[in-house]
């Protein structure tokens, strides 16, 4: 299946109180706890939001860089890296629960955590591939699909649903057009993905 190999450094020089995360409805002691920050070292993530990508193992596989501004591309990824053999969050995630929340972005990710909801994994797109959905297989029981409320993310949920509800318990969950989970407040987050939360 290949796989990513863990990178042979970590980043220093990490601002995990910049002003854009905050602006982004970040906690610090979220950021801090992931790892999220400012780059202000060198190299390709010089000046970028990094966000420190593992393997279901804990190891670390790559840096995800987000620009702070308009500057393209918003989001930058290692040559070799292959998002498609990892899901965001998941060597975390899988020592939490048995019911896992799946989002499409690192921020969505973020603000599932700060809401209080530590099981929730990004895809990092909005698609699954098949080592992704061998992922939550070997993991979970129960999955919830919380995916953007545009075109492409409600056509995401619907396919990823039909692929994974023969073998593991799958809801999916709408949420109101045009918006994404990380612009959603945590009550509105535990309403969508609880049962019977008011």
């Amino acid at each position: 299946i290949g796989r990513n190999k863990p990178l042979p450094f970590a980043l220093d020089w990490i601002d995990c109180s910049h002003p854009y995360l905050a602006e982004r409805g970040i906690d610090p002691g979220v950021a801090r706890y992931f790892g999220i920050g400012y780059n202000r070292g060198k190299g390709s993530m010089e000046g970028r939001i990094v966000i420190p990508v593992h393997d279901e193992n804990g190891f670390l596989i790559a840096y995800a860089g987000r620009s702070v501004d308009q500057t393209e591309p918003r989001y930058r990824f290692p040559a070799r890296f292959r998002k498609s053999l990892v899901l965001f969050n998941l060597h975390r995630a899988a020592s939490e629960s048995k019911t896992v929340i799946i989002v499409e972005g690192f921020f969505d990710c973020l603000n599932v955590h700060q809401a209080g909801l530590p099981c929730v994994v990004a895809l990092m797109g909005c698609s699954l591939s098949a080592r992704q959905e061998e992922l939550l297989h070997e993991h979970f029981r129960e999955v919830v699909l919380l995916l953007d409320g545009d075109r492409a993310g409600r056509a995401a949920g619907a396919a990823i649903a039909q692929r994974l509800v023969s073998k593991v318990s799958t809801r999916l969950v709408e949420i109101p057009d045009g918006s994404q989970p990380d612009q959603l407040g945590a009550d509105q987050i535990r309403c969508l993905c609880i049962p019977g939360y008011f």
